[in-house]
Formats: C-alpha cells, structure tokens, sequence
C-alpha cells in the first residue's frame, strides 16, 4: 500500500527533484523547473458523488496520451481523468486511493512522470544509470 509519505520519498529521491509546499499544504514536485507531479486545487471539473469539489487530487504526467490511456484502462479505476485534462497526457488520482497502488506502482508513476517532464539530458543519464 503506498502513501503520500512515500510519494515524498520516491520523488525527492530522484535527481534535481525540488518540493514545494503552497499555504495551504499541497505539495507540488518539479525538475528543471517542471511540476511533474502535484496536489491540485479543487475544481469544478473533480467533484464527488454529491457535487463537491474534490479536496485530495493529484496529477501524475505520463508519456503521451496512448500511455495515458493504458493507465486509465486499469479496471481497478484508481486513475481517472476530467474534461480538464482531454489531450493533456496526465493522469489523476485521489489521495485516499494511493493505498489501493503498490509501492512498486506507484514508483513506477512517479518515475514515468519525472521521465516526462525532466530536462532530456538529466531523462538520459538517469536511464543509462539504471541499464548498468
């Protein structure tokens, strides 16, 4: 079962990764300038059953919109979309639903993310690291 906990330790363990943390709490990780994964603002476009706006949201990138569609085929419908992120290669997922992720999994989104969005120089030297 992976946690918020873990997503701070698996993306600040990856290079150039910075954190930041807005007023309100929502932890944003970047590389090379670049949120690769975030806990977004509550939007109309994200709401609950009873039309509330969901609070817990989180954006994962992904390599492109066929790799974003492998995700969301996942029958255990732990990453979704909204009308917001139509042509954007990026998945969402609540908070509350990390503990239904591997650890494995999510590492695997984190880095697929990082990947993404990292400069292709620091991308590259990461990946040949781990092909030795």
């Amino acid at each position: 079962m992976a946690s918020l906990d873990d997503l701070d330790r698996l993306a600040l363990a990856l290079p150039g990764t910075t954190k930041e943390v807005a007023q309100d709490g929502r932890p944003s990780y970047s590389v090379g300038g670049k949120a690769f994964t975030f806990h977004r603002e509550p939007r109309k476009d994200a709401v609950d059953a009873s039309g509330e706006r969901l609070q817990d949201v989180l954006v994962f990138w992904v390599d492109g919109l066929e790799a974003k569609e492998l995700v969301l085929a996942d029958p255990r419908g732990i990453f979704f979309t909204t009308p917001h992120w139509n042509n954007y290669p990026a998945v969402l997922v609540r908070i509350p639903d990390l503990v239904r992720l591997s650890e494995a999994e999510l590492h695997d989104a984190v880095v697929e993310a990082w990947l993404k969005r990292a400069p292709k120089r620091v991308a590259k030297a990461l990946l040949a690291e781990h092909e030795s």
